[in-house]
């Protein structure tokens, strides 16, 4: 009886220090990565920036900087967008994977590129008013002309 308590209150301790943990990467593994803590609920990005960089409406997570780990970074570029953002891609596979905004606090991840499963689900559309036009928005999600 007494074992069975020690090892109890070592279970506690550890399911208390324990943190969420996803992994990610890109397609060819150039980039990999993980993140320990909380992720958000997934934006759909319509904007004219994802869908240039993706091909489409980008779905997006984020976490604070400091909870992103990268483990691989040698294909790793970053372009910047516009004046204040930054995104972050492989060069090697292409792979669509961060953005990030000068002086926040959070970076944002591609929610495709996180290693299953997550457990996310999209919360709302953004920049609607600037989606393309061969597709419609029929989910009943919340949907935002801009952000």
């Amino acid at each position: 009886m007494r074992y069975r308590t020690a090892v109890s209150e070592t279970i506690k301790k550890v399911t208390f220090v324990m943190s969420p943990h996803t992994t990610g990467s890109c397609l060819c593994k150039g980039v990999v990565f993980e993140v320990d803590g909380k992720l958000s609920p997934v934006l759909a990005c319509h904007c004219s920036q994802c869908a240039k960089t993706s091909g489409n409406f980008a779905a997006m997570t984020s976490c604070a900087n400091d909870n992103l780990k990268i483990l691989s970074d040698e294909t790793l570029r970053w372009f910047q967008s516009s004046e204040t953002v930054e995104r972050g891609f492989c060069n090697r596979c292409g792979g669509n994977l961060f953005w990030k905004q000068t002086g926040s606090s959070d970076i944002y991840i591609t929610a495709g590129t996180l290693d299953k499963p997550t457990g996310l689900k999209i919360a709302e559309h953004i920049f609607v008013a600037s989606k393309s036009d061969f597709y419609d928005l029929t989910d009943g999600l919340p949907q935002k002309d801009e952000w």
